[in-house]
């Protein structure tokens, strides 16, 4: 008898060593029950072809444990042949349709690199989506850790006006046009200029100054929040007593800084210490306007 039924036989042998049915390989090697009878009879011409027949006859061996190599090495005369070296470890079925048009073929290989592309865009979408929510959540924190930190000064701290600080604020407010009017001549060389515009919320205005640096300085524990005209919040917190604040403002025109312990808080423009007009209303908001050019230029 030829070779080929050797082979079948020594590989139907090894099942049935394994007390393994027809139907138990073909659950394993997802190989159709016929293909597997026709390997047994040495039938070969009955399958898609050469490379599926070697391909079955390897699946077949490990499934029983046994070496395919060299079952091809012992019967290579008889093994069908072909030049293709690399055959796929697990052939789920055999396909006996007409080949894909190349067109669909194409697209069938582009589809995994497709969907990648598909996944990674959806993740950046979620991921630029949660940045977002993360940044207004962050700055409704902010506002509400702010507007708690207001309150509690409040409470904390003695807010009522005395007819004497009233008084002050009036004669401020009757000065400011006097400085107005007996302005001196604006000099060759201006030089900075912060003075007190009006009083309830102290209004200060800053002309003649290439740049807007503001310092604060924490004498005693205190706690400053700095806005511009805009509603921005650039910090809102408490700052321990020795440690210093510096923003550069230059890019702002007014600037509202509310002071939570007036006593224990040193305001330092372009180095220059800002004069309180009320040194006993805390907490206290203090406005400053920055003109670079003095009004009337």
């Amino acid at each position: 008898m030829l070779r080929l039924s050797e082979l079948g036989n020594r590989l139907k042998q090894a099942r049935e060593e394994k007390n393994m049915s027809l139907d138990d390989l073909q659950e394993i090697t997802k190989i159709q029950k016929r293909y597997l009878i026709g390997i047994e009879e040495g039938n070969y011409a009955m399958m898609p072809g050469k490379f599926y027949a070697r391909a079955f006859i390897k699946q077949y061996a490990e499934a029983v444990d046994l070496d395919p190599e060299m079952l091809f090495e012992e019967y290579k005369n008889d093994v069908p042949s072909t030049h293709k070296e690399d055959v796929p470890e697990q052939l789920s079925r055999v396909r006996t349709q007409k080949q894909l048009p190349k067109s669909a073929s194409k697209f069938i290989d582009f589809l995994p690199k497709l969907l990648t592309i598909a996944v990674v865009v959806v993740v950046a979408i979620l991921l630029w989506l949660w940045r977002q929510d993360a940044a207004e959540d962050n700055a409704n924190n902010e506002n509400k850790m702010a507007e708690a930190n207001d309150v509690e000064f409040e409470k904390v701290e003695n807010t009522t006006t005395t007819d004497e600080q009233a008084n002050e604020e009036e004669a401020v407010q009757e000065e400011a046009p006097e400085e107005e009017a007996t302005e001196p001549e604006e000099p060759e060389t201006p030089t900075q200029s912060l003075s007190v515009v009006e009083g309830t919320t102290t209004t200060y205005e800053l002309l003649d100054a290439e740049k807007f640096q503001l310092e604060v300085v924490a004498k005693d524990r205190t706690w400053v929040r700095v806005r511009n005209g805009k509603g921005k919040t650039f910090y809102g917190e408490e700052i321990p007593k020795g440690e210093t604040k510096v923003n550069d403002l230059t890019a702002e025109s007014e600037i509202t800084i509310r002071v939570g312990n007036v006593p224990g808080t040193d305001l330092k423009i372009n180095g220059e210490l800002l004069q309180y007009q009320d040194t006993k209303t805390t907490p206290q908001d203090i406005t400053i306007i920055y003109k670079k050019e003095r009004i009337g230029d």
